[in-house]
């Protein structure tokens, strides 16, 4: 499995704004359930509960939001890079500006650990933080981590 797998040039977005992680999640949801075509309250409420159970800010700027639906067949992703850093609770203290949504298939557990284990390696490097943290466009962002 590669990020590639899980994550489509047209699901990365660039300098977001955003008030809060409550309101950033609400928006991911929506932008993935349109694509998904599942309804984004529903794709909101997953992440939300998920979120309860502990932040999903994983250090160094970085939050991997993921939540396990029942519709889903295979793991789908979103990126985004803040045009601000948003507190998010990470385990460092540090705000967040590099966030990973990560929606997973309910059904298929190891596959979605595999998922999460990807992304997470992948945003642990050093050299990847800063290609995303230095990207200029959609294109470059996509391509720092794909």
């Amino acid at each position: 499995m590669k990020i590639s797998d899980l994550l489509s040039p047209a699901d990365v977005m660039i300098d977001v704004r955003t008030s809060g992680k409550p309101l950033l999640l609400q928006e991911f949801a929506a932008k993935a359930a349109a694509g998904l075509g599942l309804p984004a309250d529903q794709v909101a409420s997953y992440l939300l509960k998920r979120e309860e159970l502990g932040s999903t800010g994983i250090g160094k700027g970085v939050a991997i939001p993921h939540a396990r639906l029942p519709e889903l067949q295979r793991p789908h992703g979103l990126l985004a890079r803040l045009k601000s850093p948003i507190e998010f609770d990470a385990i460092d203290g540090q705000a967040v500006d590099i966030v990973f949504v990560l929606l997973l298939p309910a059904a298929v557990e190891h596959e979605a650990l595999a998922a999460l284990a990807l992304v997470a390696r992948a945003l642990r490097a050093p050299e990847t933080l800063a290609r995303l943290r230095g990207a200029k466009t959609m294109s470059e962002l996509y391509s720092a981590i794909a």
